[in-house]
């Protein structure tokens, strides 16, 4: 069985995804809430708790996988755009590469990489940061590409994630890309992306298109949950627009049950100021998930039965739920533990797609590879 490494771990969902395929000998994490949500479901696991600045590659364990799910807060498009700098959160990414570095210095090269982040990585700044990063992992000695995989293929969340994916050069990788791009994996951000970097090495990795059902956020919703006192119900109403008030009414007359879910926004109103701004959507998925950095990141659920309005926040079941977790995945901790835990993780059903049509076939290359020097 191929094996992993996972840096910046979170609370464990990209090693649910990644299993059974492969097994993960270590992973680190700096938070301690979510390094108690990791050990919690993955007891076996060696986790180092702690910044990626004091782990050395010549501690970790040979394997076939480093997955890298970097801090993502300097690439955000809704966030400061520092970038891949030295010093940010986001240019944590460079301590991944020195530890690659030091992992094939010590005879522990892994023979595959995938590093994930929000879909900024890729266009934020003209593509800028990614060129680097591109170029950091090239000089490494692997084949580089990258594919945006959204959440909402399997689940009631809109969550588009960029996942860039390294392969030694010495493995084939006929069969698993394309010469040209295609949908629904390259949107037209990576196809820029990818003629900007203007390689004739950069790979366009295909998957298949998944076709099974997906539930609505209806389906999954907790109906039995605490909700507001209806005087909390009437101010967030109070912040529709106008489009947003349709949408409401026109759930109210349906007669049945709706669940939908909103952000609180700012948003200009007539006279040019800032005015918060419930933005709701009944279309059966819900917003992506964030980490709870105030009042306005968590997501708000708005219940409509029989012309009854009622709200709350998501609970902590719904987001792991949203996240694709399974039913008895422990999330200890407080809301706001639970909140972040499933808000800065990767959804498990897009991992495990990932896995099974590209990550598995490469390292089973790999190790072929690796039997046949051993011989």
């Amino acid at each position: 069985m191929p094996t992993a490494l996972e840096f910046f771990a979170g609370s464990g969902l990209v090693g649910q995804g990644l299993a059974p395929e492969f097994e993960t000998l270590w992973a680190n994490d700096f938070c301690a809430k979510k390094a108690e949500v990791f050990r919690a479901n993955h007891p076996a696991v060696r986790f180092d708790r702690g910044g990626i600045e004091q782990v050395r590659g010549r501690d970790l364990p040979v394997t076939d996988l480093a997955w890298a799910s970097f801090p993502c807060q300097d690439l955000s498009l809704a966030g400061n755009l520092g970038g891949l700098k030295v010093g940010t959160r986001s240019g944590l990414f460079w301590e991944w590469v020195r530890v690659l570095r030091e992992l094939s210095e010590h005879g522990k090269r892994p023979p595959l990489l995938v590093a994930e982040n929000v879909v900024g990585f890729l266009v934020a700044d003209g593509g800028k940061h990614f060129r680097k990063a591109y170029s950091a992992l090239r000089a490494l000695g692997y084949r580089v590409g990258a594919l945006v995989i959204d959440a909402k293929m399997f689940l009631p969340q809109s969550r588009p994630r960029a996942f860039v994916v390294a392969v030694s050069e010495e493995v084939p990788i006929d069969g698993l890309h394309g010469a040209v791009p295609s949908p629904p994996f390259h949107p037209y951000g990576l196809i820029r992306a990818g003629h900007t970097i203007n390689d004739p090495e950069w790979v366009w990795w295909s998957l298949p298109p998944f076709c099974g059902e997906v539930a609505a956020f209806a389906d999954i919703c907790e109906r039995d949950a605490p909700c507001d006192p209806i005087s909390k119900t009437r101010e967030l109403c109070a912040m529709l627009s106008p489009v947003n008030r349709r949408k409401l009414d026109e759930a109210k007359r349906a007669g049945t049950f709706f669940a939908g879910t909103g952000y609180r926004r700012t948003r200009p109103d007539e006279n040019g100021r800032g005015s918060q701004r419930l933005e709701i959507r009944f279309d059966g998925i819900a917003g992506c998930l964030r980490a709870p950095n105030g009042g306005s990141s968590r997501q708000t659920v708005i219940l409509v039965e029989r012309g009854a309005v009622r709200s709350r926040l998501l609970t902590v079941r719904e987001c792991a739920r949203l996240m694709g977790a399974p039913e008895d995945y422990s999330i200890p901790g407080s809301y706001n533990d639970g909140y972040r835990a499933m808000g800065d993780a990767v959804a498990v059903p897009v991992t495990r797609w990932l896995t099974r049509h590209l990550l598995e076939p490469l390292a089973a290359r790999a190790m072929a590879i690796r039997a046949q020097h051993a011989a």
